[in-house]
């Protein structure tokens, strides 16, 4: 049996030593066309801010790692799929023939259509190399601009002022991190932001960027404010590498569309991590979940089954924590809530204090919170063990923070009924 593998990040790594423990006599090839060996962008941060170098963001640390599992790594890229022929079209020309097919080729950050956006001095935060130029620009003093506050772009924003830049984040949405924080904790975690000496411009939208003086650049906003910049980072979301499966015969919609045993319609052909379009824990529905946790979960349930070993995916629990200059946030599952559930928050301006939960019936089924790290685990907990709270979802909507006592009520009760059975 060959298996091949497209895509070198934590979804293809974990699906390749997954199927060297299931399937020891297979022959196993990964494909990634960055030059570097397979490394974590969400460790890119960290090197941002010399906590590690470039070694200190490899997925596996041992240069002969995959060598010595007798994982063949090839660093090329996969041009064309041939599914009738079970064979792939590499850039170098080369063909490769396999018999099951992994597609985990990730996502690439979408660059927005402004004007400008083509100078030298803009980047985005996705590569090592991208790594590279920011920390030549990213200098003491120097300013930079920083377009986009969702998830990705918050984490930039930590690394950049721990380099002590002139750092001005813009954010098009009418809070910080929209898309994982309600109205009320995406706009403390700005303030959080602006008390820490970060300017943030919320609701605005960059218009164009020009040449100014020397190397720096003049960023042009809606408001009609220009900012003076030495470095512009692009951080306005990403989208699934989908778009070499044209021809290929492989639905895809967001990602490559899959079953829950992460099968795409071919039935030698899997997906994972960012480019798969998977289960949602919460909903049912299938969504691309481009965060790490899900690609590494999608990685060992698809290799299980390209193995022939059965493992049906139950879904990905959305699930965001975030270290935003000291102050922790975190979503989990339908943070914004249901038709027809009930709600409860609690907030402590002065102290950003905030929790938020949802309900359906007596089911936990969504939480955000800020600065309130000892529930991380718990909320989680709840919401993908869809415990029943009974009567004690009634003293969570009077009191959100017991949700640690609902737990342990809840979970005791249920193991003392369990022994007396």
């Amino acid at each position: 049996m060959k298996h091949v593998i497209i895509g070198a990040g934590p979804a293809g790594v974990i699906a390749s030593e997954t199927l060297r423990k299931v399937d020891p006599s297979a022959s196993i090839v990964m494909v990634g066309e960055e030059q570097e060996p397979p490394y974590s962008r969400m460790a890119l941060p960290y090197y941002l801010i010399n906590k590690i170098k470039e070694e200190g963001t490899y997925l596996r640390k041992d240069n002969a790692h995959f060598s010595n599992q007798d994982i063949d790594l090839i660093r090329d890229r996969v041009e064309t799929i041939d599914a009738d022929n079970k064979s792939l079209k590499l850039k170098s020309n080369d063909t490769l023939d396999y018999d099951k097919l992994l597609i985990a080729t990730g996502s690439h950050p979408i660059r927005p259509p402004i004007e400008g956006m083509d100078l030298p001095g803009i980047h985005s935060c996705w590569t090592l190399e991208d790594g590279r130029n920011i920390v030549k620009k990213a200098q003491p003093g120097s300013n930079v601009v920083l377009m986009g506050a969702g998830f990705i772009g918050c984490i930039i924003l930590e690394a950049l002022a721990a380099r002590n830049v002139n750092l001005t984040v813009i954010e098009m949405g009418d809070r910080m991190v929209p898309r994982m924080m309600d109205q009320t904790a995406g706009n403390l975690i700005k303030d959080w932001c602006q008390n820490k000496g970060v300017h943030v411009h919320t609701s605005t939208k960059v218009e164009s960027i020009a040449k100014g003086d020397s190397d720096s650049l003049k960023v042009h906003l809606d408001s009609g404010e220009t900012l003076h910049a030495d470095l512009v980072i692009s951080a306005t979301g990403v989208q699934a590498n989908i778009q070499f499966l044209e021809g290929s015969g492989l639905e895809t919609d967001f990602g490559v569309l899959v079953n829950d045993r992460l099968q795409s319609n071919n039935p030698d052909i899997y997906a994972a991590g960012d480019v798969c379009q998977g289960k949602d824990f919460s909903t049912g529905e299938y969504t691309v979940q481009a965060i790490q946790p899900t690609a590494a979960d999608h990685g060992r349930i698809a290799a299980m089954n390209m193995a022939g070993k059965e493992s049906v995916h139950q879904g990905c629990v959305n699930m965001n924590v975030l270290d935003t200059l000291g102050l922790i946030s975190s979503s989990y599952g339908l943070w914004m809530g249901i038709d027809g559930g009930e709600s409860v928050q609690l907030c402590d301006n002065d102290r950003f204090r905030y929790i938020s939960l949802q309900f359906e019936d007596d089911v936990l089924v969504g939480a955000q919170a800020l600065g309130l790290t000892q529930h991380v685990g718990v909320l989680r907990g709840l919401i993908q063990t869809k415990l029943k709270l009974g009567k004690w979802k009634d003293h969570l909507l009077n009191d959100p923070t017991r949700i640690m006592e609902a737990y342990l009520a809840r979970t005791q009760a249920i193991g003392h009924n369990a022994g007396v059975i």
